[in-house]
């Protein structure tokens, strides 16, 4: 215990050294008062001013909290080695893991703690960290480690003519950062969201244990940290399923004027099982919003006139978004089977447009956007975001409330706003992550983008939507959750937080892992 009340008098003298900018005469004069192991660790924290802002800030611009340094490991048991330093210490620290730092409210910040920086780790990680093997009753996978960006592992695994199935719609994402929600887009309804498809788990849990896990082997752990918002344990590797990869997709749109009409077409595509959709989502156009936008540019130029026009007419359209995987160029077969599956659609007539694209293309569609915004200076701007999961029952009332009442109302710049279904049976229940509890359920996202002047705005019409569900009885649950107090903390798990309770107070009982959820560091002698 010395060892560690020596690392927090270290720790402590050199976070007011730095404000006096005497880091370096710190750093000199404590070493000789340390052990070897603790010098380790504390040459890799950084309290540089300009790191420090750094892991500050996140996608969600709004949010900003300062931790007391930033870790910068090159090695798994680097960060074994800082969690156990907190978890034996009289006072323990918050530890958050941070990625790409794309959560929108702070959720990968620690205030006055240490943040480890995953994109240092995975430019100086000693080992293999994209590996694709084969096993006889698991078929193809591939180890990952947890800090490795998704695109890599896209590539990597394509050198293979492999591929993992379900994705999200932006790849420069960690593999952890995703794990740690649920991971979904428009493969989620037929191949579930990403965490559905882990085999394997190396974990480093709260109290500092290196455990491999599974769903035959330290299974309460593999469950807690898929969908558990980093708060049981940092993955450090994954072991994901692959499928052989296609070369070609055949891409989609379909423009509908009613509402009812777009979702029950949704969940007539989701529920087919002769002919194999790969994806779907839907979006929804409105005057404020432009025809294409940063996440994919798909509609011809010569036809935003005539879509506009129509927008016009209607105040508001629902977009619906398909793609069919195929290999080869000439493959005719396509075209018939899509034919068969768009047949009896009540989509507008004459607003049906397709085009082909390779799969690498397809998958990464975003980026193109993103380097554009990035150009103009447009990308680290405020991002008021809220993600929803919505009943099947309750998304016409939804729509109603919503899309035609309180959006049409504010007539904000909306951004992106996608609405489309998943299927229940798709998800894993014993993990952390929540949905709704029908069978079938929406996702409605709502990807803003504002100004540092304007941004509030779109948080008052996120506030606003919520209430409108709480009067009317929507049973929303959040994605990518973002509340303030417990009790919101408890209604949104609803009959999983018990477990969810137990599981931290098993795996992270000093609550040392991720504060910036706010789950528990704000209740602290609550849960005992």
């Amino acid at each position: 215990m010395a060892k560690n009340y020596t690392f927090l008098i270290y720790f402590i003298l050199l976070h007011i050294s730095s404000t006096l900018g005497k880091t370096e005469q710190c750093k000199i004069l404590l070493p000789q008062h340390l052990p070897n192991f603790d010098i380790s660790i504390s040459n890799k924290l950084n309290m540089d001013p300009e790191t420090i802002h750094h892991v500050s800030n996140d996608y969600g611009n709004m949010v900003h909290e300062f931790p007391a340094a930033v870790f910068h490991p090159s090695s798994i048991q680097d960060i074994i080695a800082l969690i156990k330093i907190s978890y034996n210490s009289s006072v323990p620290f918050s530890i958050a893991a941070r990625g790409q730092g794309h959560s929108t409210n702070g959720q990968a910040m620690a205030r006055d703690g240490v943040v480890v920086d995953m994109a240092s780790f995975r430019k100086q990680r000693k080992e293999v960290a994209i590996s694709v093997s084969e096993d006889p009753l698991i078929g193809y996978y591939v180890d990952v480690g947890g800090e490795q960006l998704w695109i890599d592992v896209l590539y990597g695994t394509l050198e293979y003519g492999l591929a993992p199935v379900s994705w999200t719609d932006y790849l420069y994402l960690t593999v952890g950062g995703t794990l740690s929600n649920a991971g979904i887009s428009g493969q989620t309804f037929r191949y579930g969201p990403q965490i559905n498809n882990v085999h394997e788990l190396d974990v480093i849990t709260g109290k500092g244990d290196f455990v491999t896990c599974s769903s035959e082997k330290n299974q309460e752990l593999y469950n807690s940290v898929l969908g558990g918002l980093g708060q049981f344990g940092v993955i450090t590797r994954a072991r994901i399923s692959l499928e052989p990869a296609p070369t070609m997709v055949k891409w989609m749109r379909l423009i509908y004027s009613d509402f009812s009409s777009f979702t029950k077409d949704q969940e007539l595509l989701i529920s087919m099982n002769g002919v194999k959709l790969n994806f779907l989502e839907g979006m929804v156009l409105m005057q404020q919003g432009s025809i294409n936008n940063w996440r994919s540019s798909f509609f011809p130029l010569s036809q935003h006139s005539r879509i506009a026009s129509l927008i016009n007419k209607h105040n508001i359209l629902y977009c619906l978004d398909l793609a069919k995987y195929y290999d080869h160029p000439s493959d005719k077969m396509v075209d018939k089977e899509i034919q068969v599956m768009l047949q009896g659609l009540a989509y507008i007539p004459g607003f049906h447009y397709e085009k082909n694209v390779s799969y690498v293309e397809f998958l990464n569609r975003v980026r193109s956007g993103e380097l554009k915004l990035q150009s103009q200076g447009l990308w680290d701007v405020p991002h008021p975001w809220l993600n929803l999961f919505i009943p099947k029952s309750q998304i016409l009332d939804f729509n109603s409330g919503v899309f035609k009442d309180i959006m049409l109302k504010r007539n904000l710049t909306n951004g992106i706003v996608l609405v489309y279904p998943m299927n229940k049976s798709k998800w894993d229940d014993r993990m952390s992550a929540i949905t709704s509890e029908e069978d079938v359920f929406y996702t409605v996202g709502f990807l803003h983008s504002g100004r540092f002047d304007d941004w509030k705005a779109y948080e008052a019409q996120n506030k606003e939507i919520l209430k409108f569900c709480s009067d009317v009885g929507i049973k929303v649950k959040q994605y990518l959750p973002n509340h303030n107090t417990q009790e919101d903390w408890k209604n949104h798990f609803g009959g999983k937080w018990k477990n969810f309770l137990e599981r931290k107070l098993q795996f992270d009982p000093r609550m040392i892992l991720s504060p910036g959820q706010k789950i528990f560091n704000n209740n602290y002698y609550q849960v005992f």
